[in-house]
């Protein structure tokens, strides 16, 4: 049974915000502009992102809404209507609630009726076990079809004011780092058993991942203080957590680097195991926070010998920002929308994740 993603959607809130707006979107912390954001964003690279909030810190959509516009869309280009969905599998960092999950308020949101849920809850590559979830449940003849979507609404735990509870106004580098790094939006892509009635499909060939929370430390987290390894629902109170920096967003600078060996040698395991023929991708999809990344694993790909040409990798980095798990869904399908693709044709895509360095990976080819 081969599984095809027939359709694709994304949605993007607002208008894109150039570097020079983040601040009057997000806000200035205790009234001073950051000394840091002009060395982290020219690092990364990004150049416009969107956000769900306005200037006053207001939420303008919910995540689950942002997730059933993206569901929309794809389905609006597909030869299926929403009645006959039979899975809904979902992913994201941190839904609207704490509870329930994620994907029973995007189904309420799409008004979709009986299906089977999924939600995949994690960081940047819970997006790819959503849609492993999909893949081998149509795989195994559960489902005929699945709309698979994630969405990420990361700029609420941007409001200055989350940083102006931290006691003594202290914001170390890791918890401001990924202010200038994540931003808002929503990818969806729909899975069948048989491939569209006109145009061209892609074919699912596999989808793996390999994790490492046993050999590395917690990299990026919600709800742990500095420099402790205490759950912010040991503190008696929200309040005293919230003063303590537990709930803000924090990058460990220092471990990240290790998502580039991480991410390159599971790339190599992957064609040991013949699963694919370097020479034979022809676009590589790889879902990189930074442009200084993207460099560190091309380099690290040469050095193993494995060359993959410059003119063969596709990003949206730049203009869109870094959406998380939606990223790598908003990527495919704004390449879908760009490129005039032939069949026979294959796609690498690859998700590193720095939350405790778990990778996925996909092998796509086009098909008619």
């Amino acid at each position: 049974m081969s599984v095809y993603i027939n359709s694709s959607g994304h949605f993007l809130p607002g208008p894109a915000i150039d570097n020079d707006e983040i601040e009057a979107v997000l806000g200035l912390v205790n009234g001073k502009k950051s000394r840091l954001k002009h060395k982290i964003l020219q690092s990364n690279g990004i150049k416009t992102r969107h956000y769900a909030i306005d200037k006053q810190q207001q939420t303008l959509i919910s995540n689950s809404e942002m997730a059933a516009h993206a569901g929309r869309r794809c389905l609006d280009s597909s030869y299926l209507a929403a009645n006959q969905v039979e899975m809904l599998s979902v992913a994201t960092s941190q839904g609207d609630l704490v509870l329930p999950g994620f994907g029973s308020m995007v189904q309420a949101e799409l008004d979709l009726s009986a299906v089977e849920l999924q939600t995949s809850h994690g960081i940047c590559s819970s997006s790819m076990m959503a849609l492993k979830a999909a893949f081998t449940n149509i795989k195994a003849q559960e489902s005929a079809n699945a709309l698979v979507i994630a969405s990420e609404l990361a700029s609420r735990l941007f409001k200055h004011t989350r940083y102006e509870q931290v006691s003594g106004n202290e914001v170390d580098f890791n918890a401001e780092f990924l202010r200038w790094m994540l931003s808002d939006g929503a990818g969806a892509l729909l899975l069948e058993n048989q491939p569209r009635k006109t145009g061209k499909s892609l074919r699912i060939d596999w989808i793996k991942s390999f994790s490492h929370a046993d050999v590395y430390p917690v990299c990026m987290s919600v709800g742990m203080p500095k420099a402790s390894d205490k759950s912010w629902q040991d503190f008696a109170t929200y309040s005293e957590a919230e003063q303590a920096g537990a709930l803000l967003l924090r990058q460990d600078v220092r471990l990240l680097d290790n998502i580039v060996s991480v991410g390159v040698n599971g790339f190599l395991k992957l064609q040991q195991q013949g699963l694919f023929n370097v020479a034979e991708i022809d676009h590589v999809l790889c879902h990189f926070s930074s442009a200084y990344f993207k460099s560190k694993i091309v380099d690290m790909l040469d050095v193993a010998g494995v060359q993959i040409p410059e003119h063969k990798w596709y990003t949206n980095l730049y203009e869109r920002g870094n959406t998380g798990c939606a990223s790598i869904f908003i990527m495919l399908d704004e390449f879908l929308a760009t490129h005039a693709l032939t069949v026979g044709q294959t796609l690498f895509c690859m998700v590193p994740e720095s939350g405790r360095f778990n990778c996925a990976y996909m092998h796509l080819t086009v098909v008619e």
